[in-house]
C-alpha cells in the first residue's frame, strides 16, 4: 500500500515537471511569436571606401619597331628567334656581302688613287710648275733686254729691220711662255684649278668609298634598340628588298596598358589617376599603374573611350597584348559611415533602410555617397553602430523583428 502511494507520489511530480516544461515552452514560443521572426543584420561601419571604374585592357609598348633591310641580298643567317629579348646593338640578321665587300674594296682602291693624284699634284706638278714660271720669266726678261738694244741699234742704223723683226718675235714669244707658265703655276696653288679639282675628285672618290662601306655595312642588320621580338618573317635563303618587313620589336622600357572606358563613366576620370591591373593569367599579381591619356573621341560602334594607363614596375611575365583587368580609383572618402548596397532598397530611386530600433524594423530614408565594390557611403539617415536588416530579408516596416548581429 505505501509503495503504491509512493509511486503515485512519483507520477504526480513527473507530470508537474512535464506541465511546467509545456509551458515553458509555450512561454517560449509566445516570446518569439511577439518579438516577432529572427533575421540577420549588419552594423553601419566608419572605414575608408574608394569608388573604382574597372574595366578589361592589353599590355602594350608605346610603340613597335619594324626591322628591314637597306640593300637587296640573300639571308645568311638570322641568329634570333621570336619572343626572344636582344640587347641593342645585337644581331638580327646577316645577309651575304661578297658583292658588297667587292664593292667597297674597289670604292676604297678609287680613293686611295685619287688621294695619290692629290698628292702628286701638290708635291709634284706645283713646285715643277714654279720652277718653270721662274725659267719662263727670266727668258722673258732676257728677251725684253734684247728687244730695247735692238731698238737702240735700229735707230743708229747698226742693224737693219730683219735682225729687229727676229728679236722682236723671241720677245713676243718668251712673253707668251710667261704666261702660259704663270697660269699653270696659278692653277697649280691651293685655290687653283687644277689643285681644286683634284681635292674634289679626291673628296668624291672618299664619300663613295664610305657610302660602299655603309652598304657593306648594311649587310649585318643589328637592333637599334634593346626589347623583345614580337614577329620575325625571314629564313636564311631568302632574298630580301630594301623596305620589306623582316621583324618587329617591342622595345624596352615604359609599358602601358590601353583600356576601353563605357562612356558613361567619362564623367569620372581625371588623368593622374591611381589604378590597380592585373593580368588575366595572373590574377593575384597586381600591379599600381597610373592614367596618363584619355583619348578625346569617343568610339561610336562600342560607346567607349579609350584610355592609356602607365605602368612603372610591370612584371616580367607580362608579354605584349596580354589582356589585364583595371581597377581605375576615380574617387576616395576616408573614415565615412558605410554599409552594404544589399542594405538599401530602391537606392537607385529613393533610397531608404531598415533599421532595427528597440526590437522593431523602422524606415530611414538616406542619402548615398560613393559606391563601390557593394558597399556605399551614407551621408545621411544611418550613424555608425546602427543595426541595418538586409533587404533580402522578409521583413516590412514597423514589424517586430529579432536581429543576429554577426
Amino acid at each position: 500500500m505505501q509503495a503504491m502511494m509512493n509511486t503515485a507520489g512519483v507520477w504526480r511530480g513527473v507530470r508537474g515537471v512535464a506541465w511546467l516544461a509545456l509551458a515553458a515552452a509555450l512561454c517560449g514560443l509566445l516570446w518569439r511569436w511577439w518579438s516577432g521572426p529572427l533575421v540577420p543584420a549588419e552594423v553601419a561601419q566608419r572605414r575608408d571606401v574608394v569608388q573604382s571604374v574597372v574595366a578589361t585592357g592589353r599590355v602594350v609598348a608605346p610603340h613597335r619597331l619594324d626591322i628591314s633591310a637597306m640593300v637587296s641580298a640573300l639571308v645568311d643567317q638570322v641568329p634570333v628567334s621570336e619572343g626572344q629579348g636582344v640587347k641593342a646593338g645585337e644581331v638580327l640578321i646577316r645577309l651575304q656581302s661578297n658583292e658588297l665587300q667587292a664593292l667597297a674594296a674597289q670604292a676604297q682602291a678609287a680613293a686611295n688613287q685619287a688621294q695619290v693624284h692629290l698628292l702628286q699634284v701638290s708635291s709634284v706638278q706645283a713646285p715643277v710648275a714654279a720652277w718653270n714660271l721662274a725659267q719662263a720669266e727670266l727668258q722673258w726678261q732676257t728677251a725684253q733686254a734684247q728687244q730695247r738694244r735692238q731698238t737702240e741699234l735700229l735707230a743708229q742704223g747698226f742693224v737693219g729691220p730683219a735682225a729687229w723683226d727676229e728679236v722682236n718675235k723671241t720677245a713676243q714669244l718668251t712673253k707668251a711662255q710667261y704666261q702660259a707658265a704663270r697660269e699653270q703655276w696659278q692653277a697649280l696653288q691651293p685655290n687653283g684649278v687644277d689643285m681644286r679639282a683634284a681635292q674634289v675628285a679626291l673628296e668624291q672618290a672618299q664619300a663613295a668609298a664610305q657610302a660602299a662601306k655603309v652598304r657593306l655595312d648594311y649587310a649585318i642588320i643589328r637592333a637599334p634598340v634593346s626589347g623583345v621580338l614580337m614577329a620575325r618573317a625571314v629564313e636564311p635563303g631568302n632574298q630580301v628588298q630594301p623596305g620589306k618587313l623582316l621583324m618587329t620589336l617591342s622595345p624596352e622600357g615604359r609599358t602601358q596598358l590601353v583600356v576601353a572606358i563605357d562612356e558613361k563613366n567619362l564623367h569620372f576620370l581625371k588623368l593622374g589617376q591611381t589604378a590597380w591591373a592585373s593580368a588575366d593569367a595572373y590574377p593575384q599579381q597586381r600591379v599600381a599603374a597610373s592614367l596618363v591619356y584619355i583619348n578625346p573621341a569617343v568610339n561610336p560602334q562600342t560607346g567607349a573611350v579609350e584610355v592609356k594607363l602607365d605602368v612603372d614596375q610591370p612584371p616580367p611575365n607580362w608579354m605584349q597584348d596580354m589582356t589585364v583587368s583595371v581597377d581605375i580609383q576615380v574617387q576616395r572618402r576616408d573614415g565615412v559611415v558605410v554599409t552594404a548596397l544589399h542594405n538599401v532598397h530602391d537606392k537607385d530611386t529613393a533610397p531608404w533602410v531598415l533599421q532595427w530600433v528597440q526590437g522593431r524594423a523602422v524606415k530611414h530614408e538616406v542619402q548615398l555617397g560613393l559606391q563601390s565594390a557593394g558597399d556605399a557611403q551614407v551621408l545621411r539617415g544611418v550613424s555608425e553602430g546602427d543595426r541595418l536588416i538586409p533587404g533580402t530579408a522578409s521583413v516590412t516596416a514597423g514589424q517586430r523583428v529579432r536581429v543576429a548581429t554577426p
